[in-house]
């Protein structure tokens, strides 16, 4: 079994942003309460109280410009919005921005014991370069598969694909959710030739998941189930078929159908 995961088309954090913010939180709190029923099994502590949910941002997209104001600033909007919420949460900054950072030790427990691990957005080629064949790589991977959130926005969500682009072309994405490239920021570049690019960057077999800002789609726990994607944010999402077949679109509240 896997965790919920979540794309967002960036704008994360900002006014706005709340119903997404809102939905990854009620997420976070799922896993943790499952993390309790793990503890009451075994009997064995595996670090802050059950009650508190544990969320870490991830600011490695931002390494070449400010990845602390970014991790702040998450910091701060998930602590704002959960007490809105009444949560009770702890949220620290896992500072992920070289090799021998994603390589520490400290990092990597840190990263493994989130119930919501969040990449917020900056450059697209910094998450999967940074983080390929790294421990922190092998931490986020394991506290997915334990059942935390995995989530990101904008770059963070393209890195989370199979497959993204960056200036210099394509690249492999982290592979986490198949099938798709992210597009986000897709209210202001619905209007260009984007596809026909991407087209040529990217492999066969692969389609495309518009995302407007302050907007984004969640999947929740998965065992042998196909996801099912619910929008949540004052936008939409969209999705393209590779090849030109039927395009879909959904707003907050809605399922988008996409592959597994």
């Amino acid at each position: 079994m896997s965790g919920p995961i979540g794309l967002h088309g960036g704008g994360e954090y900002l006014d706005g942003d709340e119903p997404f913010l809102d939905a990854l939180l009620a997420a976070a709190a799922r896993s943790a309460a499952r993390r309790l029923a793990d503890f009451d099994v075994t009997g064995h502590s595996i670090g802050a109280p059950a009650t508190t949910i544990r969320i870490v941002v991830v600011p490695t997209a931002a390494s070449r410009g400010l990845p602390d104001r970014a991790a702040s600033t998450g910091i701060e909007a998930f602590e704002r919005r959960a007490v809105t919420g009444g949560l009770a949460v702890r949220v620290d900054a896992a500072r992920v921005v070289d090799a021998a950072s994603a390589a520490d030790d400290e990092i990597a427990v840190l990263i493994a014991a989130a119930d919501l691990v969040h990449l917020p957005g900056g450059d697209p080629d910094l998450v999967p370069t940074i983080l390929d064949g790294s421990q922190a790589l092998a931490a986020i991977r394991r506290a997915w598969e334990r059942g935390a959130v995995l989530a990101g926005a904008s770059a963070g969500a393209m890195a989370l694909a199979e497959w993204t682009w960056t200036p210099r072309g394509g690249m492999r994405g982290l592979g986490f959710v198949r099938g798709l490239a992210v597009v986000p920021h897709y209210d202001d570049i619905r209007r260009t030739t984007w596809q026909q690019t991407i087209d040529r960057l990217a492999p066969g077999g692969i389609g495309y998941l518009g995302l407007d800002e302050r907007t984004g789609v969640m999947a929740e726990t998965n065992g042998n189930q196909p996801r099912r994607w619910l929008v949540s944010g004052p936008g939409a999402a969209w999705w393209f078929p590779r090849g030109g077949g039927e395009s879909l679109v959904a707003h907050s509240g809605e399922v988008l159908r996409l592959p597994n």
